[in-house]
């Protein structure tokens, strides 16, 4: 089973974390934290500083690492979610904007949600994992 290694950007704005929604792919539609793939020969902060430069055309700082899930996603064998089994480690990081506000460059739509809004999108499952665990921190901030 392949692995990827994915990194996102828990940008967080005065008490809000901006959620994205997949603009294509067989995840389309779901909400996710922005980011993308690790390139070789990047660390982890560098490959989230890329993404978001690629994806919102914006800067962000980023912050201590929030948390790192693992997550098996099976095999879908037909129709327009098709894909094959993959392995995920995603690292999520809590990051503040450092650029203009986001563009959506990648994404069909984005939300910058509060804590208790959190729950009201469709999350990609490794995203989910995270966001009781994320709501409970911003609530302490």
């Amino acid at each position: 089973m392949k692995t990827i290694k994915v990194v996102a950007a828990v940008i967080v704005d005065e008490g809000r974390i901006l959620a994205t929604q997949r603009g294509y792919g067989p995840m389309k539609d779901y909400w996710e934290f922005p980011g993308g793939k690790v390139e070789t020969g990047e660390t982890l902060q560098e490959a989230l500083k890329r993404e978001i430069i690629e994806e919102l055309a914006t800067e962000i700082l980023v912050g201590e690492l929030f948390e790192m899930v693992e997550h098996e996603y099976e095999a879908i064998p037909e129709g327009p979610r098709a894909r094959e089994a993959f392995h995920l480690t995603l690292y999520c990081f809590i990051c503040a904007l450092n650029g203009p506000a986001p563009q959506l460059l990648e994404h069909e739509a984005a939300r910058w949600l509060r804590p208790e809004e959190l729950m009201t999108v469709e999350w990609l499952p490794a995203d989910k994992e995270m966001v009781g665990r994320l709501a409970k921190w911003l609530r302490e901030q």
